[in-house]
């Protein structure tokens, strides 16, 4: 584990091997090939380490969710790169002339990234391929809630970069307050909306700019045309994909009253197909640690002494002993507004279906909370689709499926609100973690040679001339 010390020793390390030599576009590219020849050469390790702490991960889940990402935003990344340094020209305008203008993105310096566990790989390294693609070191805090992964986070990054170029931290909750507190150019967090006020607090003592990929409660709205069949399948694999542990998770259901049950039947339908017993519930994953199922038990406990309908989607679960964290996905049937389940991001198999009577009032309830992270609206009609979007403002809208917004390159990825600030994903995080610095070329003749003091004559003919 490090120390304080440690990080600024690190820290220190980093920015004297930027400052003495910036990476080349050449070292850029190189350095994202090594990482994405590494990670495929490493993916068995990946999915055991993940699958360890996490007690049980189906490994497809880790495949697709964590590798396929990373590698997926390493290829854009690599076939984009070349054009996303080009300056970027600019109008300098007439009054300016004769002039040129253009944006040049040049790297920040050190950047700190501060990952969680929920995707600890993909979380960790989509991130810092925007970084090292901007031109940037960078310095990366994994979850001490998945240490096994932090550890091959810490290998697979050594194999690939010198410590002058790329460091990881391995400590607990109080070396995560230490690191927030360093004086990066920048610091990327991912985690809760309480933790990040934290992180931007500590972050503001350095004037650090930050982006927080934070969370919230993320609806999915079942407009009363949908195709009810279709958002029931893919609600249920944008909720249940890694055990709900998903910032883009589906956090609840908004459907019309009247085809409330039918939406739930088709979900236990669809659930029992994915999971059967004779697979040992082997592609279902477990929560990660004893604290988050003690949370999650509490809310649906919370819910059943509500009176609420509680239904399990199912039948059957593993031997305690063999699972112990085995939380099987369940809904809770139209929670008061006031119940534990309704006022906490959920992060788990839990999913509370919402009756509406309107899609007036589906609107209204979304309005009445945060701004969510992400947005899913299931629609055949697209007077219905752009009721919701032209009220609603979220993070990122997916329609008529979930979870596929964060899969693509070039849409940017980030919150608003309480569920964030700031994006990444393709150009945008190159742009994040990159200074936009304006340059203006002066040619001859310039008007400051004539617009001088005294102000009279020719000075005060072209002053009030360019000032019309």
């Amino acid at each position: 584990m490090d120390t304080p010390s440690d990080l600024n020793t690190s820290l220190g390390r980093l920015r004297s091997a930027w400052l003495e030599t910036r990476p080349s576009l050449e070292q850029r590219r190189a350095d994202l090939s090594r990482l994405r020849d590494h990670l495929r050469a490493r993916k068995d390790e990946m999915c055991e380490a993940i699958s360890a702490d996490f007690g049980h991960r189906a490994r497809h889940e880790t495949l697709l969710g964590e590798g396929g990402v990373v590698l997926s935003e390493i290829d854009h990344t690599l076939s984009k790169l070349k054009h996303w340094v080009r300056p970027e020209r600019r109008k300098a305008g007439w009054k300016l002339w004769p002039a040129k203008a253009e944006v040049r993105f040049v790297p920040l310096g050190v950047v700190g990234i501060i990952s969680p566990w929920n995707y600890p790989v993909n979380l960790a390294l989509a991130p810092l391929v925007a970084a090292i693609a901007a031109g940037n070191h960078v310095y990366l805090k994994p979850s001490e809630h998945t240490p096994k992964t932090a550890e091959f986070l810490r290998s697979l990054l050594a194999e690939v970069f010198p410590e002058t170029r790329v460091a990881v931290a391995l400590g607990g909750p109080e070396l995560s307050a230490s690191f927030s507190a360093l004086p990066f150019d920048h610091l990327f967090f991912t985690g809760s909306t309480a933790v990040g006020r934290k992180v931007m607090a500590a972050a503001a003592q350095n004037l650090t700019p930050v982006t927080l990929e934070l969370g919230g409660k993320s609806p999915a709205i079942i407009g009363q045309t949908a195709d009810l069949a279709k958002a029931a399948r893919r609600v249920a694999t944008g909720k249940f994909f890694n055990a709900g542990q998903t910032c883009i998770a589906p956090d609840y259901v908004l459907i019309d009253e009247s085809r409330r049950d039918a939406f739930v039947d088709l979900l236990k339908q669809e659930i029992a197909a994915r999971y059967p017993a004779k697979r040992r519930f082997g592609d279902y994953t477990e929560i990660v640690n004893a604290t988050q199922y003690e949370r999650l038990k509490r809310l649906i406990a919370d819910a059943d002494r509500r009176g609420h309908g509680v239904v399990s989607l199912l039948a059957g679960t593993p031997d305690a002993a063999e699972r112990p964290r085995f939380l099987p996905p369940t809904v809770i049937l139209d929670p008061d507004r006031d119940s534990a389940v309704m006022g906490e991001e959920i992060f788990g198999p839990i999913l509370p279906v919402v009756s509406y009577a309107s899609i007036g009032a589906a609107i209204g309830h979304v309005l009445g909370h945060d701004r969510p992270l992400a947005l899913y609206c299931f629609s055949r009609e697209e007077s219905e689709i752009e009721a919701i979007l032209s009220r609603v403002v979220a993070g990122g809208v997916c329609i008529n499926d979930t979870l596929y917004q964060f899969g693509c390159n070039d849409l940017p990825f980030g919150g608003v609100g309480a569920s964030g600030m700031g994006h990444y994903h393709g150009l945008d995080g190159f742009r994040t973690f990159s200074k936009a610095m304006p340059i203006l070329r002066k040619y001859d003749p310039a008007p400051s040679d004539l617009v001088k003091p005294p102000y009279k004559g020719i000075a005060d003919w072209v002053i009030r001339f360019l000032s019309r």
